[in-house]
């Protein structure tokens, strides 16, 4: 799941930084709040690849995704791009599980020969 949901955020990290590059130029939003709200969303997404598999970490993602899909609010195309990436988001953890499980199953069953071997 690691894999699939780090992908995701730092994906994330480069639309949120063009939106506000886009954002600056099309809004009447100051710069400075602009590159605030935009830094810690960025700087989320980079720290939540690290705990990603912590208690409550999924839930950190889901609420990010949302607060991407509300940038639509300051520029209409963000609603779309969120709604991209809160499905990417579902995919990820929903496939990431399915993976880790086959991973622990894979490496049980090698256990479990290795063990019969001996």
């Amino acid at each position: 799941m690691r894999t699939l949901c780090s992908s995701t955020l730092i994906g994330e990290v480069f639309v949120i930084l063009f939106a506000a590059c886009v954002a600056m130029r099309m809004t009447d939003v100051s710069t400075g709040l602009i590159w605030t709200v935009s830094g810690i969303a960025m700087l989320l997404c980079v720290l939540l690849c690290g705990v990603i598999n912590r208690p409550g970490a999924v839930a950190i993602g889901w609420a990010l995704q949302l607060a991407l899909i509300a940038g639509g609010l300051l520029l209409p195309t963000m609603y779309g791009l969120g709604v991209i990436f809160a499905g990417l988001w579902w995919c990820s953890v929903h496939y990431g599980r399915k993976i880790d499980a086959i991973k622990e199953q894979r490496s049980q069953a090698a256990r479990a020969a290795a063990t019969a071997d001996a």
